[in-house]
């Protein structure tokens, strides 16, 4: 039986590829986690599967000699739509696996425990499962001993990401710590291809850093006279509106104001 598609589909693909984890070499990391639920839970088979639009690829694999199979015959699938561990205990005596071509032929699976990988969002984006030939139980302990290395894959998920991310920003912060040639009039800058662009730009391109527009009092004389006196006269609200719309309107026609 094939599984229904998580009610947040599309949220939990986009989790999952926040990752970059799909088609990725091996990891100890993940591999020893692998072997330890394997030993632990006294089976041959032992998954880190992560169900993806079309199939379940495994980031780690102990017993098992292929890399994904199609999602329709996923039992990762059907973990996934749950928050706590799935167990099959006989695949063969249950409706939604008796006719699974993973049950009626290669591996041969009749027993199964699957705990969900759970992000810091709430998305099931996989499992830690493992897999017998035969008919079988957890104990207890070997319940929450799965389950506590469900949630270690997680943290070394969320480990490598949030470290992915802090390289780019020190990547931004050593340039923008760099020496960057200025225009000593327009106070445009140069990039390293020999290009010259307006300050903001210049930021936006090497950063995540995000602007908004005002004028300052000084550009505000200069460039609108006629109102100047008036706007700086005073704080209040309606002035401030003015105020912003002259900067908008200032940046849409010349890009003067940063």
């Amino acid at each position: 039986m094939k599984a229904r598609l998580p009610t947040q589909e599309a949220e939990r693909l986009a989790a999952l590829r926040e990752y970059d984890v799909l088609d990725t070499p091996s990891e100890q990391v993940y591999d020893d986690i692998t072997a330890l639920a394997a030993f632990i839970c006294d089976v041959p088979i032992a998954l880190i599967s992560l169900v993806d639009e079309d199939r379940q690829w495994f980031k780690s694999k102990v017993g098992l000699n292929v890399d994904e199979t199609p999602r329709d015959v996923s039992f990762c699938a059907h973990a996934i739509l749950e928050s706590t561990m799935t167990v099959v205990r006989d695949a063969r005596r249950d409706a939604r696996f008796c006719d699974n071509p993973l049950v009626t032929g290669v591996p041969e699976m009749r027993f199964y425990a699957g705990v969900p990988l759970i992000t810091p969002d709430h998305h099931e984006i996989g499992t830690l499962c493992v897999i017998d030939h035969q008919p079988k139980d957890l104990s207890e302990a070997q319940q929450k001993t799965l389950a506590a290395l469900g949630r270690q894959v997680v943290v070394q998920l969320e480990l490598k990401r949030v470290s992915a991310h802090l390289a780019k920003a020190l990547d931004q912060i050593e340039l923008m710590a760099g020496l960057i040639p200025i225009c000593s009039y327009c106070k445009g800058i140069r990039n390293d291809q020999g290009y010259w662009s307006t300050v903001e730009k210049f930021i936006a391109q090497y950063s995540d850093v995000e602007f908004t527009h005002g004028v300052c009092n000084t550009c505000m004389r200069q460039h609108f006279p006629e109102v100047a006196d008036v706007l700086l006269a005073g704080n209040d609200a309606q002035g401030n509106e003015v105020k912003g719309k002259v900067a908008s309107e200032s940046k849409s026609q010349d890009g003067l104001l940063g």
